[in-house]
């Protein structure tokens, strides 16, 4: 493991131990060379599927577009990075479970707001609205007055 300051190739890890749910590894590393430690994450590497797009295309799962729209969704909400990094391990999970090579991207954001749902709903309406691009503000009600209901 390169070293982050120095980028030298020596790196001893002086401390590891399971992180999150037990599926990584949290290592705190030293360099030889200039004495500066960090902590690496490390996790299986599995195979995921590849998304199927609303156009078609297929591109690989990426687990960062999946946050990085789980944090717009959140943004200015009491959701802390955890949970919202614990949301997406779920869903990657979900996806790992299913053993299918390829997902349609609407399953995934079906899973999204699922997850999303459950913890906060005004993140899920951020999110749903624009997921299933409500053509109108009497679809957008809906699905808040849906909310109000349950």
């Amino acid at each position: 493991m390169k070293c982050l300051y120095c980028h030298n190739d020596d790196t001893r890890v002086i401390d590891s131990r399971l992180a999150a749910e037990g599926d990584t590894i949290r290592r705190r590393r030293e360099c030889e060379k200039c004495g500066r430690r960090f902590t690496t994450h490390e996790r299986v590497e599995d195979i995921l599927p590849m998304v199927i797009k609303k156009d078609g295309s297929r591109q690989a799962f990426d687990r960062r577009k999946v946050l990085s729209g789980i944090q717009r969704a959140c943004e200015k909400r009491p959701v802390s990075f955890d949970i919202m990094n614990g949301l997406v391990d779920n869903i990657e999970r979900g996806i790992q479970e299913r053993e299918a090579k390829e997902i349609p991207a609407s399953d995934i954001g079906e899973m999204v707001m699922r997850e999303l749902k459950a913890i906060d709903d005004v993140a899920y309406v951020r999110f749903a609205s624009v997921y299933r691009s409500f053509r109108d503000v009497n679809e957008f009600l809906d699905e808040i007055k849906g909310l109000i209901q349950k």
